[in-house]
């Protein structure tokens, strides 16, 4: 009797377990199937189309403007997908730099009182709605950029491209890089205070000095966990919708890198600002099922990001192992 006792302890558990697996799998894949099922009539209409080429602005004005006999269901997300990955990517890269070096400073270098002070700090940031970050962004970054990198003779030059007006790329990276900053600060601080206490004794022990501790023995064995800030920091910074489409110019251009830092000034659209700013205009079908698509192609994104973050690990791991 008591052995059945255990037995059912140990099974409900982890029977309770596999359902909630199940379940989460099964949502996941409910939100998959729904959302390429109302994409579908895009994606089979545009093929290989919707992620080579670009025009979205002028098709789903084109397409709230059809009649249902004849609508358009052809659309090119190119431009929306290079917003999308340029400031993602940009804002990852300086959220990383930033974020791990004062993570180290936070763990490692500040006394304990001032540490918890700044931890607290950064996770009451990471906690602010993005809406906070976009009103920010428009009051503060988009003027400063405007006053400060944007000239009337530079405006002129290129306004046969497009129109310089201070929202762009440049102030999307910059609300974005804010916005994720916190994030993988406060998960590098509890990588880097996961490490045991005694990997630092033994590089003292070895004459090692603080810096060189840090780097040769706290940054590798925090590794993972400064990893999986950084990828919790790209899954958000993607998925990023409010605060981008304040700031981010509302046009899905694919910014033309040949023109040097003017590029940063380029009025961008990402595909999550696009689901927030064509909204208005849904009550068209196909505006609806190409809004989806842009869904659906956000979805394929996070999952590429999903699984290269795990080759990524690995990789590291097995470098690590070799390491060793």
């Amino acid at each position: 009797m008591i052995d059945r006792v255990h037995l059912l302890r140990e099974r409900i558990p982890e029977a309770v377990i596999r359902v909630l697996s199940l379940v989460s799998i099964l949502i996941i894949a409910f939100i998959f199937i729904f959302v390429f099922s109302k994409a579908w009539p895009v994606l089979q209409a545009s093929g290989l189309g919707l992620v080579t080429q670009t025009g979205f602005d002028r098709q789903i004005s084109d397409a709230f403007y059809a009649s249902a006999q004849d609508p358009v269901l052809k659309f090119g997300l190119l431009g929306l997908i290079a917003g999308s990955v340029l400031t993602t990517l940009m804002a990852l890269i300086l959220a990383a730099v930033f974020g791990i070096g004062a993570a180290i400073a936070i763990a490692e270098l500040v006394p304990p009182l001032p540490a918890a002070f700044l931890s607290a700090v950064v996770r009451l940031l990471a906690s602010i709605p993005s809406v906070v970050f976009g009103l920010v962004g428009i009051i503060t970054v988009v003027p400063f950029i405007q006053n400060t990198f944007v000239t009337t003779q530079m405006q002129i030059t290129y306004l046969s491209l497009f129109q310089i007006t201070g929202r762009g790329l440049l102030a999307s990276v910059a609300v974005l890089t804010f916005m994720i900053v916190p994030m993988v600060i406060s998960m590098s601080i509890d990588a880097l205070k996961a490490v045991p206490e005694s990997y630092r004794e033994t590089g003292r022990a070895f004459g090692m000095k603080r810096f060189r501790i840090i780097w040769k023995i706290v940054l590798p064995s925090a590794r993972s966990g400064i990893l999986a800030g950084i990828i919790l920091a790209a899954g958000r910074g993607i998925g990023e919708a409010i605060a981008i489409s304040m700031v981010c110019g509302g046009v899905g251009n694919v910014p033309d890198l040949s023109l040097g830092p003017v590029s940063l000034l380029t009025p961008v659209l990402t595909l999550s600002a696009a689901i927030v700013n064509k909204s208005e205009a849904m009550s068209a079908a196909s505006v609806e099922e190409a809004l989806f698509a842009c869904g659906a192609v956000l979805l394929v994104l996070g999952a590429l990001l999903s699984v290269t973050a795990r080759v990524v690990e690995r990789r590291l791991g097995r470098l690590a192992g070799h390491g060793n």
